[in-house]
């Protein structure tokens, strides 16, 4: 839904309902979302990411030259690394899952539910490699799987944990009942998008873009209700704040590219000591 005004700049944003193989895209990034027992096939030039909230899944891997790795049994509550190349992951039963990527090569260029947002690339978005990057410490065409509920969430941050690849950073927030409202977190983003994924539980996502002098073009505040499977992608200079409402579990994932290096910097990241970072030239 794109439409920014000259005085604000700022684009609109709206909420996607996921059906089983949608993908919805920020400016950096594409995010899939898997259902079902059907076979889901991805391929990417760099590392990409699955998310297993619940169930496990059976994981195929080529490398990035095409050589055949064996099937890994992943399991549930994880959060698994893939290697550059061609995957395909069958979940466990009826599962769902989330795939997350910088690149996409694989898909039409129609494939995402918000490509129009993305026919004018927004010039302010810092593009993958025009800063710091981020390469693994040890070369490895493994799958690297983490098991959510043995990371230590950072002090700092008690409903958050973090992992990244090499194009990719994530938070993984997750708690019971609904959020309280006193202590929200409203903010913006100068040179980067976010992405929102509801995968559990229901959420309002609090939108508002700052008044410029123009006053024919200031909007009112906007409050989306996110039912999970659900994705919003927070453009440029937006402030917001998600809120987990109702009862139950809430599950939200924040997606990054490029990594965040101030969450990489803070020591919140859990994989961070895999990687290494360099100076773009």
């Amino acid at each position: 839904m794109t439409n920014q005004t000259h005085d604000t700049g700022v684009r609109r944003a709206a909420v996607h309902k996921l059906l089983p193989g949608t993908v919805a895209r920020g400016q950096n990034f594409w995010v899939q979302w898997l259902e079902g027992s059907a076979t889901a096939h991805a391929s990417s030039g760099n590392e990409m990411l699955l998310l297993l909230p619940d169930g496990g899944a059976t994981v195929h891997s080529s490398h990035a030259e095409g050589i055949e790795v064996h099937a890994t049994q992943v399991p549930g509550r994880s959060v698994c690394v893939l290697p550059p190349g061609a995957v395909s992951v069958r979940l466990a039963g009826a599962g769902r899952a989330a795939l997350i990527a910088s690149s996409r090569p694989d898909l039409p260029p129609d494939a995402a539910c918000n490509r129009a947002d993305y026919a004018v690339p927004d010039a302010r978005v810092r593009p993958l490699g025009a800063d710091d990057c981020y390469r693994r410490r040890t070369p490895s065409m493994a799958l690297q799987v983490m098991e959510v509920d043995a990371i230590a969430s950072p002090a700092e941050k008690p409903r958050l944990k973090m992992f990244q690849t090499d194009t990719l950073s994530i938070n993984w927030v997750e708690y019971q009942g609904p959020r309280d409202r006193r202590q929200l977190s409203p903010h913006l983003h100068a040179d980067f998008e976010q992405g929102s994924l509801a995968m559990a539980g229901d959420f309002v996502h609090h939108l508002r873009v700052h008044w410029g002098g123009d006053a024919d073009q200031w909007r009112a505040d906007e409050h989306l209700h996110a039912p999970s499977p659900s994705m919003i992608t927070v453009p440029v200079l937006l402030v917001h704040t998600s809120e987990g409402v109702g009862p139950g579990r809430h599950l939200l994932i924040d997606v990054f590219s490029p990594p965040r290096h101030d969450f990489i910097d803070n020591g919140w990241v859990a994989n961070a000591g895999d990687y290494e970072r360099h100076k773009a030239a």
